[in-house]
């Protein structure tokens, strides 16, 4: 009997040491809705394109679902999870209304440039200055964590555009990605990820490069439900190529059901030892769009005024509690990539990430 409460005492220690190595390391999901205005996530539907008759198809039933006098019951019906969870255990930075300003550094106001600003912490706007397919010659910070010890496969990407296998140069970083139409590969896969890959080729997308959002958020669901990465990065697309379509009532739906994704990832990391309590989620977007001439919340780039405002919201892990910021303070994209350095305990940001890790609490 002596044995076996000596071994039974071991084996308790053992998992109580792993239990806590599990627990204390930290985690960060970094997550970004490609081109979703600022003015959208804190007023809801804008007001004069919720029945434009060139952007809108059913307006009526549109005005139903996001259509309300208040701003405030607005952003709520559009963005549910966001405005009744996220606001009472984070922080939304960027309403502008109300002397919030979050921007990017860099000038150029489209996608790559404003990838690599928020993942490498620097604008490039001599070198990266178009959405090719070129890898980034930027060290982003999944390389950075994934070419630690601490973090060596922990690190995942999972993207809705066929371009960030180069945003993140796959070919040097070694991080584990999986974006556009590639499909799950492992020696052996899980039963959902088989079903991913085989419903993926059954459901075309109306885009040439980009895959439909919930196959991303799937097959991250299922990579971290097997593997459970440290540092897992998702990018999600739709709401850039419905606004790019012109369709502004698909740009509004998708808003929405991205914000369903997230609080399913939420849900999921409170209900995993590996995640629940030890994790910081930051959300942001990568360029702005147009407000003026009305027709230009379609476009973005540096011909296109605001398409450099951004917003980012933050929460879980270490945050303190602040709801929407409602006092004046100018933040910048290139300050992400430093703060998840920080949060994660690598060493401090490089000398060429200008941007100083934000304040996630009063200490």
């Amino acid at each position: 009997m002596k044995h076996i409460a000596l071994a039974l005492t071991l084996l308790m220690g053992v998992i109580h040491a792993f239990s806590q190595n599990r627990s204390s390391n930290p985690k960060v999901i970094l997550i970004t809705m490609d081109g979703f205005r600022w003015q959208e996530l804190f007023s809801g539907a804008d007001s004069l394109l919720v029945t434009h008759q060139d952007y809108v198809n059913d307006s009526v039933n549109l005005k139903e679902a996001y259509w309300h006098t208040d701003p405030t019951q607005r952003r709520r019906a559009l963005m549910p999870f966001i405005w009744t969870q996220v606001a009472v255990k984070g922080q939304i930075h960027g309403n502008r209304q109300l002397g919030s300003k979050v921007d990017l550094t860099n000038k150029l106001w489209f996608s790559y440039p404003g990838y690599n600003e928020i993942l490498s912490g620097k604008a490039d706007d001599l070198r990266i200055t178009s959405n090719d397919k070129v890898n980034n010659p930027n060290e982003t910070v999944l390389e950075i964590a994934e070419n630690t010890a601490a973090f060596k496969d922990k690190v995942a990407a999972f993207g809705s555009w066929d371009v960030f296998p180069f945003i993140i140069n796959t070919t040097r970083s070694g991080v584990a990605v999986n974006a556009g139409f590639e499909k799950a590969t492992a020696d052996t896969l899980s039963y959902r990820e088989q079903f991913l890959n085989e419903f993926q080729d059954r459901i075309p997308s109306p885009w040439g490069s980009v895959r439909h959002d919930a196959f991303t958020h799937y097959y991250a669901l299922e990579y971290m439900q097997q593997h459970h990465p440290s540092l897992v990065y998702i990018a999600f697309g739709e709401t850039d190529d419905f606004a790019h379509d012109g369709n502004y009532e698909a740009y509004l739906k998708a808003a929405n059901r991205t914000d369903m994704l997230i609080s399913e990832i939420w849900d999921y990391t409170q209900n995993d030892p590996f995640y629940q309590d030890q994790t910081l989620f930051i959300i942001t977007t990568d360029h702005g769009r147009g407000t003026q001439p009305i027709e230009t919340w379609k476009d973005h780039g540096k011909e296109v005024m605001g398409a450099g405002n951004v917003w980012m919201i933050l929460f879980g892990k270490s945050v303190e509690i602040k709801g929407e910021v409602k006092s004046p303070e100018q933040l910048f994209s290139n300050q992400i990539a430093p703060t998840v350095l920080k949060f994660m305990g690598l060493p401090p940001a490089p000398a060429q990430m200008p941007g100083k890790p934000l304040s996630l609490n009063n200490n």
